[in-house]
């Protein structure tokens, strides 16, 4: 039987900023991509790596980019790529643009706490957790830290605890297997929680034992297949968790069950 799969983490761009945008992004860290950040290159990656649907995170990085985002969003949009528009957390307003982003019928938003200068359990996000709960959406979160940046303590393990102590309703993904190059505090403070964690770009870095080791001890039902393409191959990575995991129940949680059900319960 085929296998069903959703990648809960992709990125991509307007076909006429994608060039401009992949070449900025390949300046700043040391690894290449392996699609050029357009939606085209994207399903046609899904189609080799027989994904389903892909979540597609935008992120914005500065307050006036949350319209155009938005649109773009919008357009793009189809049974194939679900887009998680953005807003950036110094916006004004940024109540009303949470409740646009629902009112146009998306499932949620996707933030990163390093491109959006945020230090997660600050009092000032707590707005912007607030309105997130408010609409029934998701927060897909860029957690642990990043290849591109010094490494600052803005979204660890012990934070993200510290914003689901005072937001307990909201819907969180963290990404990166729950805090990227943090995994030794994440097995220490997340595993077994009610939170969700997905699997993107991660293994290379953790190694095969660790991973599986922190799947295999997590809430099954918390667990999310993710790639972060273009900077995955997805059919690569569909391969690595195949042979990672071999309990089948555990699989299918991971490349599908868990994503739609979240899916589901946004009405998408």
């Amino acid at each position: 039987m085929k296998r069903r799969i959703i990648d809960f983490h992709t990125h991509a761009f307007p076909d006429f900023l994608a060039d401009r945008a992949m070449a900025q992004l390949h300046s700043e860290c040391d690894i290449q991509s392996y699609l050029d950040g357009r939606v085209s290159s994207l399903l046609r990656s899904m189609d080799e790596a027989g994904i389903e649907k892909s979540v597609l995170c935008n992120i914005a990085t500065r307050p006036s980019q949350f319209d155009s985002i938005l649109e773009w969003s919008c357009r793009i949009r189809s049974e194939r790529i679900i887009p998680l528009p953005s807003v950036h957390p110094d916006a004004p307003n940024l109540p009303d643009k949470i409740g646009l982003i629902a009112e146009k019928g998306f499932i949620g938003v996707k933030m990163h706490p390093y491109y959006q200068s945020m230090v997660i359990d600050e009092p000032r996000h707590d707005l912007l957790y607030k309105s997130i709960i408010e609409n029934d959406l998701i927060l897909v979160l860029h957690t642990g830290y990043d290849i591109a940046f010094p490494r600052e303590e803005r979204a660890n393990p012990k934070q993200i605890l510290h914003v689901l102590d005072r937001f307990g309703e909201l819907k969180l993904i963290t990404t990166h297997m729950g805090a990227w190059y943090q995994w030794d505090e994440v097995e220490q403070h997340l595993l077994g929680k009610p939170i969700y964690i997905e699997t993107s770009v991660s293994l290379e870095y953790m190694g095969a034992e660790k991973m599986k080791r922190m799947l295999e001890n997590h809430n099954p039902d918390y667990l999310l297949f993710g790639t972060d393409s273009p900077w995955d191959d997805q059919k690569k990575a569909v391969i690595s968790i195949e042979n990672l995991i071999s309990d089948e129940t555990l699989k299918r949680k991971i490349f599908y069950e868990n994503a739609a059900r979240l899916l589901e319960s946004a009405n998408f």
